[in-house]
């Protein structure tokens, strides 16, 4: 007998029902929408107190746990006076910070309004707390954690991204030690997200965006952390084609199509998204080059609306813009095809009033081929007058990357500096360990996270009691470890017996050494085990065990990073390494956390200098663990020989095969003779005073340096500030600057043909021996045609032949004409340095309304 369709249940109305938060406790949800709990523990503990199981459950999610957490349970609560009043007290210490009246910002930047630039900051991703899944890596906890940084400080600040429906993915590890992926379905209602409004504070936001053939909305929902708002576009509406609904599933997903169309939601859809809003940033600042097409939606609406042509916009757009790179090869940055730029950009560049390969002019090297490809990298360097690298050695990688952007100027000379990455300090500490630092020295505040007196105070603390303290944390970090394998075997169907070994492996009083990362082959995942012979005669010193656990992701994508991750946990499984390696799968912000409170040594071993920055380390000693590393990022600065190791040396080896072999030696060798015999030197009550001493130099010498306050601080007073102000003279009295400058650039480039330098001489010869201190004559010739004197800088340039030596330019000034056009131009110069040089002229255009010296990227060198 057939059922009839009548006879089977259907569900037309599907009904949300969520608990009622009772009166006392209505504080919760303004807590629970405003990600500073992130950072502060007493309130995370007001929800984890409701229900622990479910907190757990509801993967440490406030809102979350709002919507699910039974009715009796918050009935009960409401009725402890004890829980009321500290929820009212968490509530009141949120708005207190909210509510100050006097900040960093205040006290060190432009005391009235109008001085006080909104700074508008652009990432493909952001990472604040595993709730929020919604980054990758590094570059997205680096977003994170600048946001909370801005928000700590007071800068005026709104951050804009993606809201991805599947954020990254889930790892899992198979039976044969193989990554397997799977997506994380964001549902929204469970995530600290509201609607963006418009300006007239009642009008969701949804920004249209011109794609090939068809109109794509985008709508804006807001974030609070802390001071900061968050702004993140989202294609999954129901208005939208299902293929145009996709953008924004997948962060770092689909082709290079998908990207593109990423890209403009973001860079494009972001600005109109801050217009509707009523949000006019004085600064807008690029946090990598998926960002870039922000510039010309700036530009486009300076067109638009101010009647400026392309060229006198951009003067205001680049001079108004910072853009940061975080990545040291040029295959890791974005670039698209000249087709894909047509097809998505051929009537858009017609509104801005520029041809198609004047665009495509923006995102390529001065020299290129009819089939060179869009850089957004390139473009983002062009569209902005200030760029940074994230440390001193990653700034100097990419001032050699993108030399050709600025023919003929000197590597040194390359308008890309460098702000060390920092990390958030306060998200990262172990509550006990800052518990223990304020019980020696009081109260820590956001500001003097930035100050060594203030860490000074702090590292006074008992040796013991830090210690008692540091194996809590490490058996902790143990029993998450095994439950996190449990599961995992559970899943995989492995022997009873497998499962109960669970309850004790891993050993608390063993030395324990971490390594997680994402899995891209140039941080050497497997460069530990090149001897496993060697290797496994430290991890099984019966006297003086050794265990390392393992954690990362490699992108789905990747073969290579699967590989990598199947090697180390093949060699976990091997007889030798029994319960001494250790992989923990789906590395996340939680994983992460377990890790960095609980190891005692923290290894990094990347190719030098592949690791932009690297800021795992900067995270781990805010809780007392040290760090191992090669000397490349923020290590290579921060080292000093006593409050860490290093790995290598500081020497570029050209082949890979070598440097791994001298690393991975260097490895076993400080493992063997130093880290191991110092963890193991401890006294009587199992104490290792030479070791904590160590980790008091590692708090007290990366500890005010390695934060974002420290980082933030100095964008906002070193670029941030001069952003905003070249911005507003740009803009002033009509944009007659803009104008100005624009007309002046066309003169230079149509004269500079005709410049020339020549008859060089150095103190009246062009071979000369000097002492240090010496100072002599200069002089040259020089050519300027249809120029003047003032529109041009003519400068004596003494390069040093050694490496690492320093170069020196000095302004000649005019003394004449010499004949036929031809001026005489001179000056003196002092080497205060030893060594081989090199000696010439050049000139450059020079103009007050300029950023960078070499703004025009033209340069003549004496003939």
């Amino acid at each position: 007998m057939e059922i009839a369709d009548h006879q089977q249940p259907a569900w037309p109305i599907q009904v949300s029902v969520v608990p009622r938060v009772p009166e006392g406790l209505e504080s919760l949800r303004n807590i629970a929408f405003n990600l500073w709990w992130s950072w502060n523990y007493d309130a995370l503990e007001l929800f984890c107190e409701l229900d622990a199981e479910l907190w757990e459950t509801c993967g440490h999610s406030p809102i979350k746990m709002l919507r699910l957490v039974k009715q009796n349970r918050l009935e009960a609560a409401a009725k402890d006076k004890g829980y009321r009043e500290r929820v009212e007290k968490v509530h009141d210490r949120l708005e207190a910070y909210l509510h100050r009246k006097e900040t960093w910002f205040t006290r060190n930047l432009p005391k009235e309004k109008k001085d006080s630039p909104l700074v508008a900051y652009f990432s493909a991703e952001f990472g604040f707390h595993e709730s929020l899944p919604n980054y990758s890596g590094g570059l997205g906890i680096l977003a994170g954690d600048h946001c909370k940084s801005a928000s700590d400080l007071g800068l005026p600040f709104v951050a804009v991204g993606l809201l991805y429906r599947f954020g990254y993915f889930s790892q899992k590890i198979n039976r044969d030690g193989w990554q397997e992926a799977s997506a994380i379905d964001n549902v929204f209602q469970d995530l600290p997200i509201r609607e963006a409004l418009a300006s007239d504070g009642k009008t969701p936001v949804v920004v249209e965006l011109a794609m090939p053939g068809r109109a794509v909305r985008a709508k804006a929902w807001e974030v609070r952390i802390g001071l900061t708002r968050l702004i993140l576009m989202d294609t999954d509406l129901t208005e939208n084609a299902p293929e145009d609904r996709r953008i924004t599933y997948q962060l770092y997903g689909g082709d290079h199509e998908m990207r593109i169309q990423q890209e403009i939601v973001l860079g494009i859809g972001g600005v109109r998204a801050l217009a509707a809003m009523g949000l006019q940033p004085s600064v807008f600042h690029m946090n990598e080059g998926h960002a870039a097409f922000l510039g010309l939606e700036r530009i486009h609406r300076l067109v638009k609306e101010a009647k400026l042509s392309f060229v006198e916009a951009l003067q205001s757009v680049a001079a108004s813009s910072v853009f940061t790179t975080h990545t040291p090869v040029p295959a890791g940055n974005d670039a698209f095809s000249p087709k894909l730029m047509e097809k998505y950009f051929g009537s858009y560049v017609a509104e801005c009033q520029i041809g198609f390969q004047d665009l495509l002019k923006l995102g390529r090297p001065w020299e290129y081929n009819e089939d060179e490809p869009f850089s957004m990298t390139i473009l983002a360097l062009r569209i902005s007058r200030q760029a940074n690298g994230v440390s001193a050695i990653h700034g100097k990688v990419s001032r050699g990357m993108w030399q050709s952007v600025w023919p003929g100027v000197p590597k040194a000379e390359i308008p890309i500096r460098h702000v060390t990455n920092g990390i958030h300090t306060f998200t990262w500490m172990a509550p006990e360990i800052r518990a223990l630092l304020e019980k020696a020295g009081g109260v820590m505040t956001e500001e003097d996270l930035a100050k060594a007196e203030e860490w000074k105070k702090r590292v006074a603390f008992k040796d013991k009691e830090y210690w008692t303290t540091h194996q809590k944390m490490k058996l902790r970090l143990l029993q998450f470890v095994r439950a996190n394998v449990r599961t995992q075997r559970l899943r995989n169907g492995a022997r009873p017996a497998e499962i109960r070994e669970t309850d004790q492996m891993l050993d608390p009083k063993a030395l324990t050494i971490g390594f997680a990362r994402r899995f891209a082959t140039y941080k050497r995942a497997a460069l530990l085990f090149r001897d496993l012979d060697k290797l496994a005669q430290i991890v099984n010193d019966p006297a003086r065990p050794v265990q390392f656990l393992f954690a990362g992701k490699s992108h789905p994508a990747d073969e290579g990073g699967k590989k990598l991750i199947q090697q180390i946990v093949q060699i976990s499984q091997l007889p030798q390494f029994k319960d001494r390696i250790v992989f923990v799968e789906n590395y996340d912000f939680n994983v992460a956390r377990h890790l960095y409170h609980g190891c005692d040594v923290w290894l990094n071993n990347p190719t030098r200098p592949l690791e932009a920055s690297g800021t795992s380390g900067e995270k781990v000693i805010t809780s007392g663990c040290l760090n191992f590393s090669v000397r490349d990022g923020w290590w290579d600065e921060a080292f000093d020989g006593t409050n860490g190791w290093a790995i290598g040396d500081d020497t570029f080896r050209l082949e890979p095969e070598v440097q791994d072999e001298f690393d991975s030696f260097s490895i076993y060798e400080i493992l063997k003779h130093e880290i191991v015999p110092l963890y193991y030197d401890q006294d009587g009550d199992g104490v290792p005073k030479r070791w904590i001493e160590r980790v008091r130099r590692s708090l007290l010498t990366i500890g005010p340096v390695y934060n974002t306050s420290r980082m933030v601080a100095d964008y906002a007073g070193e670029f941030y500030r001069r952003a905003a102000e070249k911005g507003r003279m740009f803009a002033e009295s009509g944009w007659k600057k803009s104008k100005e400058l624009a007309v002046w650039k066309d003169k230079v480039r149509l004269a500079w043909g005709k410049v020339r330098a020549n008859a060089v001489t150095w103190n009246g010869s062009i071979r000369t021996t000097m002492n240090v201190g010496d100072t002599v004559p200069v002089t040259a010739n020089v050519f300027l045609g249809d120029l003047q004197a003032e529109e041009v800088a003519v400068e004596a340039y003494l390069k040093a032949v050694e490496p690492g030596g320093t170069s020196k330019v000095v302004r000649l000034e005019p003394q004449g004409e010499v004949k036929d056009g031809w001026q005489g131009y001179g000056g003196r110069v002092s080497v205060e340095d030893s060594g081989n040089f090199k000696f010439n002229v050049r000139i450059r255009p020079s103009h007050p309304s300029l950023t960078q010296a070499h703004e025009l990227r033209l340069i003549a060198w004496a003939e």
